[in-house]
């Protein structure tokens, strides 16, 4: 059988740098360093969720402009 985990391997690892627990504040990050880089990525398009392009993205792709709903008055 195997030995039942410490307290010390039970805490969690920072999600961005694996090196540091968890600080309450910046969960699920170690620091507000950590939490701001994660940021970074997401706001930089390092990072995407994957899925169905909209059609916004499909028309700026293809050079189209946008067409306008709104009526002209």
């Amino acid at each position: 059988m195997s030995k039942p985990a410490t307290p010390d391997q039970k805490k969690p690892l920072c999600a961005r740098c694996r090196k540091q627990t968890v600080a309450a504040e910046y969960r699920p990050f170690c620091s507000k360093r950590c939490a701001d880089a994660d940021l970074g990525h997401w706001l930089t398009g390092s990072y995407v969720i994957a899925g169905r392009p909209s059609e916004d993205a499909e028309e700026a792709a293809s050079g189209r402009p946008a067409e306008d709903d709104t009526e002209s008055h």
